[in-house]
């Protein structure tokens, strides 16, 4: 008797392995008058943080912008660490929901006061 197939597999991007991150930028991104001009309602004493999305565990995609490795400007110059208590409570997700929720993120520290920037 013939083995049935085995079921496909869900692809790459349906799959729960997305994540967003937060990473705190140094004070000194405020000299940068892009940043400062993406941040107009910017409250003084917030923190200033990078907003991204990943297929790879914050951790090592903190480091990869670190070292350079296809890295945001920001987070590679300025970024301090990661801020799991803003975003490890959404992790992991599928592809689609992470899109949306680092845009959903940023606009909500945004509104809190803090000064964001998202690629």
């Amino acid at each position: 008797m013939a083995r049935a197939a085995p079921p496909p597999r869900p692809s790459r991007r349906s799959r729960l392995h997305y994540h967003v991150y937060v990473v705190e930028l140094d004070d000194r991104v405020w000299n940068v008058a892009r940043f400062r001009r993406a941040n107009p309602d910017y409250l003084l004493g917030k923190p200033f943080v990078y907003v991204g999305m990943t297929g790879l565990d914050p951790d090592l995609r903190f480091d990869r912008h670190k070292a350079g490795i296809q890295a945001n400007a920001y987070a590679r110059e300025y970024g301090l660490r990661l801020l799991p208590a803003l975003y490890e409570r959404y992790n992991p997700m599928r592809y689609a929901d992470a899109k949306a929720m680092e845009v959903e993120l940023g606009i909500a520290l945004r509104a809190m006061g803090y000064g964001v920037w998202q690629a």
